[in-house]
């Protein structure tokens, strides 16, 4: 099968993580990405730690082997170039390649695009038929539009570490950097239904994306503005405050976590955890009591998790109908048959060392019945495919191409 963007060709200007991890999930789906490095400065992540090379991990670079474990995950299956786009030779040569592009997608700061004149109006000029998408903390509109952001900054802004711990404990990011990652699905859920929308009518545009709106849109969907009349922390752990059971309990050999999103499942679990006489009671049988009383119910739940072990316990309540299951490490991630019989498991490439052992990487998460996905080829250096993009896609000589290396406009 062939991929599903098999003949979309995407220019990728990102750096960092959210936008190199957009660009990723559309090289899974099949699009040729090509990473456009700054020919001075190379790219953001190869000579960033934690590193891996042929001494296996490392803080500190030890030899040339030792690239970014971030590059070498984020920048796999795309080609990359250098071009200045300071220069105007590079501007125009960026232009030309824009004229036979389909999606081009960036995350520099609000106001650097339209500096490098390569905003999109000018594109559009170009290539009206071009996706142009934006990946930025806080939109391309508004009063806070121009403030730079991380992954922890939009995490503040959007409300998110205000409700992330536990109650009476400090405001916590979540454990990965969520903002980023996030905001890349949805950067490339974007950039799909734009290419629809072309389909439809032959016409590009751009796909705005705030880091800040995407983290609202999600935690909003809970009533946290109602959470101060009930008498409630903002934060409040692992609990959801409308099931009760619901959060992580201490086994005798771990952490499980247990969840009645139903009555029935808490007759279930007061089967096994040996309290029948709170299954069908009139205050402990129902969800909105427990909710209310929700300390009295964990501890009642702990009493009996704390004797067994968590396999046995996620064992036990599923049979009754309980949802339950680990807490899972990373360790135990890497070697569960589950996610190896999906393919999320993968091994990563080096492009001068082959396949690496030891260092994995997560393998694409869309499963199509009609479709190839995935990620094929290391991370490539910058510049390793000026040749063919310049003088393969834009018919320059070789004599052409080796001037433009001259002058470092490539």
């Amino acid at each position: 099968m062939s991929g599903i963007l098999d003949g979309v060709r995407v220019l990728d200007l990102t750096q960092f993580l959210a936008g190199p991890h957009a660009t990723l999930l559309l090289a899974g789906m099949g699009a040729e990405v090509i990473r456009i490095d700054n020919p001075k400065t190379g790219d953001t992540l190869s000579g960033s730690p934690v590193f891996f090379g042929a001494g296996g991990p490392s803080f500190e670079k030890r030899d040339d082997s030792d690239l970014g474990i971030a590059f070498l995950k984020r920048s796999r299956a795309k080609k990359a170039i250098t071009l200045d786009l300071k220069s105007d030779e590079g501007r125009d040569l960026f232009l030309r390649l824009v004229a036979k592009a389909d999606v081009v997608v960036e995350n520099f700061s609000v106001g650097v695009t339209e500096r490098l004149g390569i905003d999109w109006p000018r594109l559009r000029a170009v290539n009206p038929r071009l996706v142009y998408c934006s990946l930025t903390g806080y939109g391309s509109t508004g009063p806070d539009a121009g403030r730079r952001g991380y992954d922890v900054t939009t995490q503040a802004m959007s409300g998110l570490m205000s409700v992330t711990g536990h109650p009476g404990g400090p405001p916590t990011k979540a454990g990965s950097p969520l903002a980023d990652t996030i905001s890349a699905g949805f950067a490339f859920a974007g950039v799909l239904g734009a290419l629809l929308h072309r389909e439809k009518t032959g016409e590009g545009q751009w796909v705005d994306v705030s880091m800040v709106d995407v983290l609202f849109s999600l935690l909003f969907d809970e009533p946290f503005d109602q959470y101060a009349a009930l008498g409630l922390e903002q934060r409040q752990g692992n609990r959801v405050l409308r099931f009760s059971p619901l959060n992580t309990f201490k086994t005798a050999d771990g952490w499980a976590v247990i969840c009645c999103g139903t009555d029935a499942m808490w007759r279930g679990l007061c089967g096994v955890i040996g309290r029948a006489d709170l299954a069908d009671h009139p205050d402990w049988g129902r969800m909105g009591w427990r909710v209310a009383h929700n300390a009295e119910v964990e501890a009642a739940v702990g009493a009996w998790t704390g004797g067994v072990e968590t396999a046995a316990a996620v064992d036990r309540l599923s049979a009754a109908g309980v949802v339950a299951s680990p807490v899972h490490t990373i360790d135990d991630l890497l070697s569960w048959p589950h996610l190896k019989a999906r393919g999320m498991v993968q091994p990563v490439e080096h492009p001068t060392l082959g396949l690496l052992d030891g260092l994995k990487a997560a393998g694409f998460p869309l499963k199509f019945s009609a479709g190839d996905t995935g990620y094929s080829g290391a991370a490539a250096a910058s510049g390793t495919h000026n040749r063919e993009v310049f003088a393969g896609l834009l018919g320059l000589s070789e004599d052409e191409v080796a001037a433009l290396a001259a002058r470092a406009t490539i």
